[in-house]
């Protein structure tokens, strides 16, 4: 494993005092990269979340490397250990428990510190719960998306934040946690009935589980088998289509004044200008502009 892992990764360059920022399996170990093997077989230490999750993905390699513990309540004081092993010309991987670390992980605390510190930064990109949520959403409509992790547990904040991701129109990717599961689906039915929504459970795992329905069917859904509700969740909410414009409710003279700017101007600025000295939607005024060169 570390021979071919060496065959594929080994022409790449490692400076002493470098920090390897490394994904690793959320679920399926076989998901490791050959790279992020390699990188862990040659560096002089491991930074992680947690010291016993590190060590039995370790020890699956047949690595043994020292490991410094450094997660979401010690991460500037840990952070501050890793710059020391840093300047002395040690190369560390800092590794979060699944997926990639700063990504609703602890982790960017470290990078900024050794980037603020001059240290060279090396990302190797591999398994994101997000990113396989995604791929297996069929989501045509989305361009790019809206990375909310896991909500405020908090009843105030976290009706304000389901609200506010419910009335995005693009798309959302959120994490949720097996005991709050029930009560989101049921609180995503009631702001956004009609919005398209993949729901992913225990990604890569044994019992992987997606199903893409309408809100208002996924409590339904939920409470059919009681197993359902174990494990890790992501949710990927579709991004919707643009709302249809009526230009008919345009008046007369906002109509006058755009022709006239588009006879002088190109269509973006004649817009722009329209809508300032109108006030008039602007959405309404480009596809108004758009029928009116087309004509």
């Amino acid at each position: 494993m570390h021979r071919a892992a060496a065959a594929a990764a080994g022409h790449q360059q490692h400076r002493p005092g470098t920090l390897y920022v490394v994904a690793t399996p959320i679920g399926n170990l076989a998901d490791l990269t050959l790279r992020a093997i390699h990188v862990l077989t040659l560096v002089d230490a491991v930074a992680c979340e947690d010291t016993r999750v590190a060590a039995h993905l370790l020890n699956h390699l047949g690595l043994h490397k020292p490991l410094l513990a450094l997660h979401a309540h010690n991460e500037h004081a840990a952070a501050q250990a890793v710059l020391v092993r840093l300047a002395r010309g040690e190369s560390v991987a800092y590794v979060s428990d699944a997926g990639t670390p700063a990504v609703s992980d602890p982790g960017a605390v470290l990078v900024a510190a050794a980037a603020a510190a001059g240290h060279l930064i090396v990302p190797l990109p591999g398994p994101s719960s997000a990113l396989a949520a995604l791929s297996a959403a069929g989501d045509p409509l989305g361009a790019g998306f809206s990375f909310i992790g896991f909500l405020p547990t908090k009843g105030g904040e976290r009706r304000d934040a389901v609200a506010a991701a419910a009335a995005d129109r693009r798309t959302q990717v959120l994490f949720e946690a097996p005991h709050r599961i029930e009560e989101l689906l049921e609180v995503l039915a009631g702001a956004a009935p009609q919005r398209r929504t993949t729901l992913c459970r225990e990604l890569t795992k044994q019992f992987e589980t997606i199903v893409t329905r309408p809100a208002a069917e996924l409590p339904a859904w939920l409470a059919e088998d009681p197993n359902r509700a174990r494990g890790e969740f992501v949710l990927v909410l579709h991004a919707q289509p643009a709302p249809v414009v009526d230009d008919a409710a345009l008046p007369e003279a906002t109509l006058r004044t755009l022709r006239v700017l588009l006879r002088e101007l190109p269509l973006k600025q004649a817009v722009a200008l329209a809508a300032e000295l109108s006030g008039a939607p602007r959405n309404a005024l480009y596809q108004r502009a758009l029928d009116e060169r087309g004509a």
